[in-house]
């Protein structure tokens, strides 16, 4: 798992492939588009919009193209797979990012929710406990929820 979260790295993010440099934002974006794909992935039925709109937040969020983002998120899965709890992830999030970026984040996390036009229970649960562990306050965790809900329209 190591090899290829390396290999994934080493061959899209290093210095000179994509401008981007080596550094603790490569790890950052794997706990994101891990959080991003347990939202996607709690309902248990990841429909095409799921997966459509994963896709393109993580290329938006991250500046990635098709391919680097489809990669990201297959080391994504296989992380998500292999992990027992979100504190790798949200412990490292928290670390590097700003309480706007981790409100930036809850949005993200709701529009994956949303993107199916349905909202089940366990994604609602999940996107909670996330904010819980992001430290997000639960009317910041509310408001984008209504936010994103009143977008559908």
């Amino acid at each position: 798992m190591i090899q290829k979260i390396k290999q994934f790295f080493d061959k899209h993010l290093a210095p000179g492939s994509s401008g981007v440099s080596r550094d603790p934002q490569q790890a950052i974006q794997l706990a994101v588009a891990v959080l991003l794909f347990e939202v996607a992935e709690s309902d248990y039925k990841q429909r095409p919009e799921e997966k459509a709109t994963l896709l393109k937040t993580v290329q938006e969020s991250f500046n990635l193209t098709d391919v680097e983002s489809a990669e990201l998120l297959a080391l994504a899965e296989s992380e998500h797979a292999e992990s027992t709890d979100y504190f790798q992830f949200t412990s490292l999030i928290n670390q590097h990012y700003s309480a706007e970026q981790k409100n930036h984040l809850i949005e993200k996390l709701w529009r994956i929710a949303f993107s199916d036009q349905q909202l089940h229970h366990y994604e609602e649960h999940v996107i909670r406990r996330l904010a819980e562990l992001l430290y997000v306050p639960h009317s910041v965790f509310i408001s984008t929820k209504y936010k994103i809900q009143n977008n559908l329209g």
